[in-house]
């Protein structure tokens, strides 16, 4: 529905024009009797942090752009480069060490307030959705990172019986339907049913075939 490309500008007007688009498709005002308030469909701070990370963190000599896909129900960030040399994938998520790629960068952003301490980016993003049953995704690929920010989704907009299934996978469990349908005592045809409005609402997603079929929490 819509594209731009931004490009030789200062980062710093990189980021706020990044952050109009979120704020166009994203975000909405919703009147509540006599007041009015911002809604945001995906939480704003974790979008601002996903675009400052990719920044801070992307390979600049190279001839390649950070990527903003913006989809009905999510927004992934793209960013040129791998993980900063010595830093594993379990560091990079856990944000235990911090390995800024471009420390000018990253010390311009923090004293701006763009950004907090170094290396806690991806935690503020987890902290976003804390209250949401969908959460961010996070891909690191050797030449890439892709940061993916769903919509928020809170148990209110779900049915009674959806919020039970819900329930079941607490503690990021994978489930079979024959585990779901002990532990619930729906019969198989409603249970069907109910898993697919989940993953229609791109709340569960299954893996594996046949007997070996499992669902999960996104």
């Amino acid at each position: 529905m819509d594209r731009i490309i931004l490009e030789n500008k200062s980062i710093l007007l990189l980021l706020e024009e990044s952050v109009e688009m979120y704020k166009k498709y994203f975000q909405y005002e919703k009147i509540d009797g006599t007041s009015r308030k911002i809604v945001n469909r995906i939480p704003e701070n974790a979008f601002r942090e996903a675009i400052a990370n990719a920044m801070i963190h992307r390979f600049w000599d190279i001839n390649a752009f950070i990527r903003v896909s913006m989809f009905d129900d999510r927004i992934e960030i793209s960013s040129p480069g791998g993980l900063p040399s010595g830093m594993s994938e379990a560091e990079y998520l856990d944000g235990q060490i911090s390995m800024i790629r471009n420390p000018i960068i990253g010390n311009v952003f923090y004293r701006l307030r763009y950004i907090e301490m170094f290396g806690t980016g991806i935690k503020r993003i987890n902290k976003s959705y804390y209250d949401s049953i969908t959460k961010p995704e996070f891909k690191v690929y050797e030449n890439s990172i892709t940061i993916i920010l769903p919509t928020v989704l809170s148990t209110a907009s779900l049915t009674s019986e959806e919020q039970l299934i819900v329930q079941l996978f607490h503690g990021n469990l994978k489930l079979s339907r024959a585990e779901i349908e002990k532990q619930s005592h729906y019969n198989k045809a409603k249970l069907i049913r109910i898993l697919n409005s989940l993953s229609d609402k791109n709340i569960i997603y299954k893996s594996g075939k046949g007997r070996a079929t499992k669902y999960q929490l996104r």
